[in-house]
């Protein structure tokens, strides 16, 4: 049997009689639409051009694409040929790149040509790329992406085993350099499979928006592997997602399923309010991942949209959402229960299990776990521990068996003795009318103790000088010691391209 996703995620829709149905649609630009049956052509032949250039299995396919039609085609194309695609963050510096490309060792790259300016530096004098294909206008050195396809012949997905590699993803690097991630072909599968159906509940005729870029694992469920398992629409937006962007495409497309991170939910809250009207929309269902979604911003929302936002909690070593609310059952505050074909546990420093309402390091065990890191045996062997993935969250469970985030590992901190949750805190700070973002460090006192420290970020007009205000407000919430002894105000805050807060840069003094 031929295991190679392709099939499935693709070619297997013609069959299905949905050849003429738009799998993809562009909001911005020429706004160019892409169907099933034009889906699979497309990735035939560029798996085709792909072996007439020479490209053999396994060799790594490096795409620095926006989400665009052509991103699709690519990964898909890459897939079918048996190569490696291997989708990176569009927002990294040349030096970044570099580094990548380098660790990757990949022989091909395929770049938009509106990310050249940005990327060119990075491939001087690399030794493993021998071509570098451009979407638009082919500069000096490159070759363009659509001579590098035409007269291409179609070929046969690649015949390939359940757990042979697919594809790689850099990890965000909310904690240093990024890692390479290698996912086998069954796990995309697999998250279709569990998140999009158990939980998304993700229909044919729904039409998925996801804000969050196709680069990285959570929008690469959110906008490929999901919609396309059921044969349904994804918009895709090439564009930075501001809120205005965001209203406007929720009003002229009429997504039925919208995916954001927390920061943008936020914005999103912040300006409908602002504008003192209701959104014009159709959303019935909102996803959000990548952080913690605070309590005050989901009730919001759904005072605002009437749609749910189901958080969750994923991670690229995990491909996608894996502990998670439900429709209907939404309790904001927390990430909600395990997915269904997933388990989770805490357990203390010493791997011990901990009790109710006790801080441990969350652990996962399901299906779309990763095969390990690329080059990096040590950290595989930290991270992949027989069946179970160490996730370096910290959590408690309530009760009721719901999780509640706590923070990262390497974020929690201890005062007079007692943990301190980063995430407990900014909920806290966030409920204050006048602060848009909050994060919160560990910082020293001039007794050498460690203490909590807040940057915010302010909405638009609001008096800084709520210092005090906002130390007594938590305080009130949730506790005398959990008080951040200093507030500094910022315009914005560290964070990576998935809207990760980095906050090991504010622990380094460097608040933007």
């Amino acid at each position: 049997m031929n295991s190679n996703a392709a099939l499935y995620f693709v070619d297997r829709h013609i069959t299905e009689g949905r050849a003429d149905k738009p799998a993809f649609r562009e909001a911005d630009g020429a706004k160019r639409s892409l169907t099933y049956g034009q889906l699979a052509d497309e990735t035939s032949k560029f798996a085709g051009a792909l072996l007439r250039h020479g490209v053999r299995r396994e060799e790594r396919v490096a795409m620095i694409v926006r989400d665009q039609i052509e991103f699709p085609v690519v990964f898909w194309g890459a897939i079918k040929a048996g190569a490696v695609p291997v989708p990176l963050n569009t927002l990294l510096a040349a030096p970044v790149y570099e580094t990548i490309l380098q660790d990757s060792r990949a022989s091909i790259l395929v770049v938009s040509e509106a990310m050249w300016k940005t990327v060119a530096p990075a491939v001087q004098g690399n030794p493993f790329l021998r071509a570098i294909l451009v979407i638009g206008d082919a500069p000096e050195g490159t070759e363009s992406y659509s001579k590098f396809c035409e007269g291409a012949e179609p070929v046969q997905a690649a015949h390939a085993h359940d757990d042979e590699l697919a594809f790689w993803l850099y990890s965000s690097g909310s904690t240093g350099t990024p890692k390479g991630v290698r996912h086998v072909h069954a796990s995309l599968k697999a998250t279709a499979d569990t998140f999009g159906k158990e939980v998304l509940g993700i229909r044919e005729d729904d039409v998925v928006f996801s804000a969050a870029k196709m680069f990285f694992a959570y929008g690469l469920g959110n906008a490929i592997s999901f919609p396309m398992a059921v044969g349904a629409t994804s918009i895709i937006y090439s564009g930075r997602p501001t809120p205005d962007a965001c209203l406007a495409i929720m009003a002229e497309e009429k997504p039925t399923l919208f995916c954001g991170v927390p920061t943008l939910f936020a914005a999103l809250v912040a300006a409908q309010e602002k504008a003192g009207t209701s959104p014009s929309h159709a959303i019935r269902l909102c996803t959000s991942a990548g952080e913690a979604l605070p309590r005050e911003i989901g009730e919001r929302w759904e005072a605002l949209w009437g749609a749910e936002i189901v958080d969750g909690v994923g991670s690229t070593e995990m491909l996608h959402i894996f502990l998670s609310n439900r429709p209907g059952a939404c309790v904001y505050g927390t990430s909600g229960l395990a997915v269904p074909g997933y388990e989770v546990r805490l357990v203390n420093e010493h791997d011990e299990p901990v009790s109710d309402g006790e801080v441990g390091e969350l652990l996962v065990r399901g299906p779309s776990a990763a095969e390990g890191y690329w080059c990096r045996r040590l950290k595989s062997q930290d991270t992949f521990q027989g069946h179970w993935t160490r996730t370096g969250d910290k959590y408690e469970r309530t009760a009721e068996g719901r999780y509640v985030y706590c923070g990262r590992t390497d974020d929690m901190f201890k005062v007079s003795g007692i943990w301190v949750s980063p995430f407990e805190v900014e909920q806290a700070l966030v409920e204050h009318p006048a602060v848009l973002e909050a994060a919160v460090v560990a910082r020293a006192d001039e007794k050498g103790l460690d203490k909590p420290a807040a940057y915010i970020v302010l909405k638009d007009g609001a008096d800084p000088s709520i210092a005090g205000d906002l130390k007594e407000l938590v305080k009130e919430k949730i506790g005398m010691w959990k008080y951040p002894r200093w507030i500094e105000v910022v315009d914005e805050l560290p964070k990576t391209a998935t809207g990760k807060i980095q906050r090991f840069k504010l622990r380094e003094g460097e608040p933007a």
